[in-house]
């Protein structure tokens, strides 16, 4: 993937969103539910857009709001909706139409008091806690994010009462239901927000200390005190932010918050690798600021918007490759958590790397693999079937430190402070630690790479099987496995994967765009990576043009 000169460098002024139109289109442009665009859409991660464009407006968000009213009542939900919020400029109107709805309609709600944003994984062990508490009034919640995407976006995601993503099945009720109401928007029940806020239902809440306060359940924080680790944390500008100090002061850390400014245009994110801001914490680019200043710390770490993703930076590797961290997170929780049970299984997507595959062999361990997208590890990790999930663009969760279930999102702060409790008690980071896991299984070499489609051979990914490879060979090894379904859960890839002995690919179209995305891995080396993502392309317009 080609990078443009400016990845990494300040934006210019010209380069940023301007707030006031972002606004003023929020509440002016108005959706044609015939304009596929303009409809409701629910990805992997709820729906998400832009108000310049017509894909993130008010008309969408009421719409959507008004239509999880209705799901919670054929559900039976009766409890409190949980409402988390990041630093994006949309997502203020955002929270704000929601809440208009939510009040209109009676139901109860809590946010965090003072307005103060609120991260992914906080609303997700909130649920968690609430529900275990009460199994009368059940607890579900909203995040308004559109994670790492660009300042210009906004997002609205959905997590039931277990406290994960929603299901496909939950999505596309929501999401049809929605783009029904979207015409007649206006039709919606709403009360004054400023009404709504006084409403003995809707509540203010301290969200920061009971997440904070249960943090020594899934983190060996003495450790990290006794080895006297110094910590850098950037929030990106994010949802983290509040919540760093409070870690800092309650468990008595040598941390430091490097970047404290919450700016709704991110102007002070250095640019990612195709010259947009984005807050990837998973990019050296969007890391830069961090990465200048490394040796400072003896472990630091970034999170996106809202908190979910991490990215660890060590002062001699440098910003980790996500696939490296998980490799290296897994090996050291599956010895260092002597309650966990031996059952206990990985779980993974089947683009992540198989340095997974061959440290779970050496732990003896199962793989649990499946499609992309951190729901599907949800149902094993409630039932406590799963000790770690993980996907390959830097999100993951793992339970706590006596085998209970912590959070059924990806959580980025505790990837975080992991990496700090690895440093700690192994005396190696999570850097040096990949080099260990290198010499007795082998060096990796992965990336990911995006090639042309059209809308036909995009239709035409849903119907493939694994006869639909003819192929016996992919860069000179013999071709042992294709899949079409992930053998985790048997549920459909959307695309493809072959494998060999020692490398893979996988191949899925986008959602959005007229591409396929193609995952590859090599154990050999980098020439070799070059040959399967050759062939990849080569195989992938074989199948399409033969099915």
């Amino acid at each position: 993937m080609s990078s443009s000169p400016l990845a990494g460098t300040p934006p210019t002024p010209d380069m940023l969103v301007q707030i006031p139109e972002l606004i003023s289109a929020y509440y002016t442009q108005k959706p044609d539910s015939r304009v596929v665009r303009q409809q409701v859409s629910f990805g992997t991660s709820g729906h998400r857009g832009t108000s310049l464009n017509t894909s993130f407006n008010e008309a969408h968000i009421a719409a959507i709001t008004a239509a999880l009213i209705e799901y919670r009542q054929e559900q039976g939900i009766a409890g409190a909706i949980l409402i988390g919020v990041d630093t994006h400029a949309l997502s203020w109107p955002a929270f704000v139409t929601t809440i208009e709805v939510l009040a209109a309609a009676g139901v109860p709600l809590r946010y965090q008091a003072g307005f103060k944003p609120t991260p992914t994984p906080v609303i997700s062990r909130l649920i968690i806690d609430n529900n275990a508490a009460s199994s009368s009034a059940l607890c579900d919640g909203i995040v308004i994010t559109p994670s790492h995407n660009p300042p210009s976006d906004g997002g609205f995601k959905y997590n039931p009462t277990h406290g994960g993503p929603a299901d496909t099945d939950a999505t596309g009720w929501i999401q049809n239901r929605a783009n029904e109401l979207l015409d007649q928007w206006e039709d919606i029940p709403r009360m004054d927000f400023a009404e709504a806020l006084k409403q003995s239902f809707v509540i203010a809440d301290d969200f920061v200390t009971p997440y904070v306060s249960e943090l020594a359940q899934v983190i060996d924080f003495e450790a990290i005190r006794k080895a006297g680790i110094s910590i850098g944390v950037d929030p990106m500008g994010g949802a983290g932010l509040p919540y760093w100090k409070p870690i800092a002061e309650h468990y008595q850390l040598d941390l430091t918050v490097v970047n404290e400014r919450i700016e709704p245009d991110f102007r002070f994110m250095p640019l990612d690798h195709d010259g947009k801001i984005r807050m990837d914490c998973s990019s050296p680019y969007a890391m830069s600021g961090l990465l200048a200043i490394k040796d400072r710390f003896d472990i630091a770490f970034g999170n996106d918007t809202d908190a979910d993703r991490h990215g660890i930076v060590t002062p001699d590797g440098g910003l980790l490759n996500p696939n490296h961290y998980l490799a290296v997170a897994i090996d050291y929780l599956f010895r260092h958590r002597p309650e966990w049970a031996r059952y206990l299984a990985i779980g993974k997507t089947v683009v992540s790397s198989s340095m997974i595959d061959r440290v779970a062999a050496g732990l003896g361990r199962p793989v649990f693999e499946t499609p992309v997208g951190i729901k599907w590890f949800q149902p094993g990790l409630t039932a406590g079937d799963l000790g770690f999930g993980g996907e390959e663009s830097a999100g993951a969760t793992f339970l706590c430190r006596d085998g209970a279930v912590w959070t059924t999102d990806k959580d980025g702060l505790i990837l975080g402070l992991l990496a700090a409790e690895i440093l700690a008690v192994t005396g190696k980071d999570p850097w040096e630690y990949f080099n260990v896991l290198v010499d007795k299984y082998g060096q990796p070499y992965y990336t990911r790479v995006d090639a042309p489609i059209t809308a036909e051979e995009k239709a035409q990914f849903k119907g493939l099987t694994a006869e639909s490879v003819h192929a016996t060979k992919l860069a000179g090894e013999d071709i042992t496995r294709v899949m079409t379904h992930a053998p985790g859960n048997q549920a459909p890839l959307g695309g493809l994967k072959v494998e060999t002995a020692n490398g893979w690919f996988a191949a899925r179209p986008s959602g959005t765009e007229d591409i396929y995305k193609i995952y590859a891995e090599s154990f050999i080396s980098n020439e070799h990576l070059a040959q399967i993502l050759n062939e990849a392309k080569t195989l992938v317009s074989e199948v399409l043009a033969g099915h």
